[in-house]
């Protein structure tokens, strides 16, 4: 029910954007969030933001040069990736929680109730 575009090749220090929408706007998220995976890795917590109110947090590794947005109309979250660095990439997914249930932290991915298909982001030169 997560509808992911936006990735792609592109070289270092490159922007990208990347979008999430709830598909057919079938329910109204308490939370989404961005991981990412690289090849043989785990899936790392990159950011969430709170659907009501905004309130997001990013991974240290992406501060400042990742933001999360969201469109409540849409029920869309975007990722701006700027100053894209090889270690960047992975694929990335986007995740959504219809509630809080308290028994995860939002950056654990068992918090999350949906996923998307994920898109791959190769930085390349």
């Amino acid at each position: 029910q997560l509808v992911e575009s936006g990735g792609g090749l592109v070289q270092p220090g490159d922007s990208l954007s990347l979008s999430c929408a709830v598909s057919g706007g079938t329910f109204t998220p308490y939370i989404m969030a961005w991981f990412r995976q690289g090849l043989g890795k785990d899936r790392d917590f990159v950011s969430w933001i709170v659907w009501r109110g905004g309130n997001a947090n990013y991974a240290d590794s992406v501060k400042g040069r990742f933001t999360i947005s969201r469109d409540n109309s849409k029920k869309t979250v975007y990722l701006q990736i700027n100053s894209l660095k090889p270690e960047d990439t992975a694929v990335y997914y986007c995740a959504a929680a219809r509630f809080n249930t308290g028994f995860h932290t939002f950056a654990n991915p068992a918090f999350y109730d949906y996923w998307g298909q994920g898109t791959q982001v190769t930085v390349s030169s």
